[in-house]
């Protein structure tokens, strides 16, 4: 049937049993960070992930991210990544860097690994829009992480 899906069910994508997972955080902007890694890995625990499965390590800003990110493909252990930071517009055309840069690298990581890495870099005009956002991002970037964990086994 077109448009039919071969996969498992969108349900059965998101048991995140058996799945090891690496999570990248930036430090920078910490207090949104924080809140992103705490939502992140508490639906990770929500949706079967073990807490020994999950591999939180920490980088100094957002440029950092796809380094770490590459280091954990390398060890080819993990069956998904996550990218958490956060990087508030500015008045200099340093957002625009950091923000295409860390988003490029980690785009490379996961089309170069063939591994599914979501992306919860939050790119935001002010510190209330971080805010907004900072606990759904961090649920969302663990929901995909799992469902594309999943997905991809099952291609």
């Amino acid at each position: 049937m077109f448009g039919a899906d071969k996969g498992t069910a969108a349900s059965d994508r998101l048991n995140g049993k058996k799945l090891n997972i690496g999570i990248v955080q930036a430090r920078f902007n910490a207090d949104i960070t924080n809140a992103l890694a705490n939502a992140c890995k508490t639906e990770l625990l929500a949706l079967g992930v073990a807490e020994k499965d999950i591999d939180h390590v920490t980088v100094p800003g957002a440029l950092e991210v796809p380094v770490a990110l590459q280091a954990m493909a390398e060890k080819g252990k993990y069956d998904a990544l996550i990218a958490l930071g956060c990087i508030i517009r500015g008045e200099t055309y340093h957002f625009e860097l950091v923000a295409n840069e860390s988003g490029a690298g980690v785009t490379r990581i996961s089309l170069d690994y063939q591994l599914p890495v979501a992306n919860a870099i939050l790119t935001t005009e002010n510190l209330e829009q971080a805010i907004a956002r900072q606990t759904d991002k961090g649920r969302d970037a663990a929901q995909v992480a799992v469902e594309m964990a999943n997905l991809l086994e099952s291609i």
